[in-house]
């Protein structure tokens, strides 16, 4: 029987320790048998889960001896490894034994070096910081889990069940994957990636920045089909010093922030209202729908429609 290790260090976030325990748990082969034997292991006698504690019936030595360790996130997910935890990740790594980690797990699986060179992700709040902290990592905050083959990285929260139906279909076929997902109440595959959920807040410009004016215009207008020229003159400058200003306050170009904008107010009228997306389109500025759903999905991971289904607030009408 495939043996998997669930890895609870101190501060463990609950539910990154329990959805693999349960994902995993829920698989059957075509004859009735379970498909994994799960293990909870610790380097500690008790680790702290936030509202309670976890005794952990197995001690590091389980690793060694699991097919498949799964590296739940820590509420500080910057502390350092406990003494023999990286050594015991890496040994464990040398002979093939399979590692993937919850949302900011990421952090202590990239703490061993494993996963250096390679694309990983994690929650997409936390992306930038695992970014800066392990500069040798290609953080990707827009897909829900990242198959390296012997190492995965999944994002936040719910992607740890989608990346471990992935582990299951891998292993057993889709008809076993299937079962779990219909026990775990999950489609076998969600529809778009983690970016559907990034708040895609506007680049800030300092208060009392030239172009704080001309952001709130923008903002105002952006139903408009507003040109570069435009955006100039109402700053009263050339575009080649707009644009350099926008760079230098925001981060951005004047269309990127016009474009994000727009995305922005696209998705409050998708969860508030029950607008037809060609109605939309026309609403926040996009020449046609199919602009609209290009430019959405380019930006939001999904169809304006696969969004609407996933946050469509039930009071809408």
């Amino acid at each position: 029987m495939h043996t998997v290790a669930v890895l609870a260090l101190d501060q463990v976030i609950p539910f990154d320790l329990s959805a693999p325990i349960d994902t995993f748990g829920w698989a059957r082969l075509p004859d009735g048998r379970e498909a994994y034997r799960v293990r909870v292991c610790s380097p500690a006698e008790e680790v702290s889960a936030g509202p309670f504690t976890v005794r952990a019936p197995y001690g590091l030595e389980a690793l060694a001896e699991a097919d498949t360790i799964i590296l739940p996130g820590l509420a500080d997910p910057t502390v350092p490894l406990p003494p023999g935890v990286a050594e015991a990740l890496c040994a464990a790594a040398a002979n093939g034994t399979r590692i993937a980690s919850v949302c900011v797990g990421a952090f202590v699986f990239a703490a061993t070096g494993l996963l250096d060179g390679l694309r990983v992700t994690t929650h997409w709040i936390a992306a930038r910081d695992l970014a800066e902290m392990y500069p040798k990592l290609t953080v990707d905050p827009n897909v829900l889990y990242v198959d390296n083959g012997q190492f995965l990285t999944s994002a936040g929260a719910a992607a740890a069940m989608d990346m471990c139906l992935h582990m299951i279909r891998r292993d057993h076929g889709s008809a076993v994957a299937a079962h779990a997902a219909r026990m775990s109440v999950m489609p076998l595959e969600r529809e778009g990636g983690q970016a559907q959920f990034i708040v895609h807040a506007q680049p800030p410009a300092p208060a009392g920045a030239t172009l704080e004016p001309v952001l709130h215009w923008l903002e105002d207008n952006c139903d408009r089909d507003v040109t570069l020229d435009e955006i100039a003159a109402r700053a009263g400058m050339s575009t080649r010093t707009l644009n350099r200003r926008f760079r230098e306050q925001t981060g951005t170009t004047p269309l990127q922030w016009l474009h994000r904008a727009r995305v922005r107010r696209a998705q409050y009228l998708l969860e508030t209202t029950p607008y037809p997306v060609e109605r939309i389109a026309a609403q926040t500025g996009f020449g046609s729908p199919t602009a609209f759903r290009e430019r959405f999905r380019k930006v939001v991971g999904t169809s304006p429609q696969g969004y609407r289904r996933t946050f469509r607030s039930a009071g809408a009408s």
